[in-house]
């Protein structure tokens, strides 16, 4: 379908809450939810890497777009996730969404195969074809390896094919390059990245989408809504300050658990000790922060001006 897209601002990449069991905790993502939209965020993204989506069973992705669907009630957005190997798993996670009543859809181009960029416009144009919701790429090379070619981007943008580009590769050029090169077609670039987001946005983003925004939305909205004024002192000192805040991700030990756990794993103990969330889980098989990891994680949100509650 021909789509445009008028989201923007910022859209957090929801956590997802588990149970003891592994289920999805939706007492604990009716809370996310309801959090992040009182801290004035534009739009709810669901079923992205922070939500751990590769290692939810299809049922457990549905079901979370239905709370978080119900939750938001038509405040703000939601955007779901369509992520998977291949177009055709693809297509049944962008309907099964839609379905849902997600606002737009969002897909990586095709892992664990080696496409050529003809081949990456192909399975966007199929995705696009299949829903009648907008689409939107997700260029996140630390997940599947090879980044989205900027020319397929183009190409994507100016058929009208894709609505939006969510760019978490952490490479500011090849973000400065995407702005110009789709400058005078309706994209809507967001970036991904927690830590220069306020440079981002200076250089023409439309949107954020930050991991850490779980943990304290606030601060992003407050960086964004300061950016959107020209007032980039205080953009640029709510960052650092957020800067401060992502050493959550440093605090595990690193010698029993690998670099996803870390991260996500921090963000869901930040979670946990603000009262949002019942329990830090992670899907398996990845292991929670505990004992002194927690404690490390609670001296940070404290030294930041974040209140707790355990």
């Amino acid at each position: 379908m021909s789509i445009r897209v008028g989201l923007g601002g910022v859209i957090p990449p929801l956590t997802t809450p588990l149970d003891t069991d592994g289920e999805i905790d939706t007492a604990s993502l009716e809370r996310l939810c309801s959090f992040l939209i009182a801290a004035g965020v534009d739009g709810l993204f669901v079923g992205g890497s922070s939500g751990e989506t590769a290692l939810l069973s299809d049922s457990q992705r549905y079901e979370v777009i239905d709370v978080a669907v119900s939750t938001a009630g038509g405040q703000v957005p939601v955007v779901a996730g369509a992520v998977d190997t291949g177009t055709a798993r693809v297509i049944d996670h962008a309907r099964a969404a839609a379905k849902r009543g997600a606002a737009a859809v969002v897909s990586t181009g095709p892992f664990y195969v080696a496409p050529h960029p003809d081949e990456v416009v192909r399975h966007f144009e199929l995705i696009s074809r299949a829903v009648d919701v907008p689409v939107i790429a997700y260029d996140i090379p630390s997940a599947t390896n090879t980044r989205l070619p900027r020319d397929a981007i183009v190409e994507l943008a100016e058929s009208g094919t894709i609505a939006g580009l969510k760019d978490s590769s952490g490479d500011l050029t090849a973000f400065r390059q995407i702005l110009l090169a789709t400058a005078d077609t309706d994209l809507r670039v967001f970036t991904g990245s927690e830590t220069v987001t306020d440079l981002a946005l200076r250089l023409g983003a439309h949107g954020q989408v930050p991991g850490l925004g779980n943990v304290d939305p606030d601060g992003y909205v407050r960086l964004g809504r300061a950016a959107a004024a020209g007032d980039w002192r205080t953009a640029n000192a709510e960052q650092e300050r957020l800067l401060r805040l992502f050493s959550i991700i440093d605090v595990a030990d690193r010698s029993r658990i690998g670099f996803t756990a870390a991260a996500l794993g921090a963000f869901k103990a930040a979670q946990y000790l603000r009262g949002v969330i019942s329990l830090p889980r992670c899907a398996d098989p990845l292991l929670p922060l505990v004992g002194r990891e927690l404690d490390a994680i609670r001296a940070i949100l404290v030294r930041e001006g974040i209140s707790v509650e355990r």
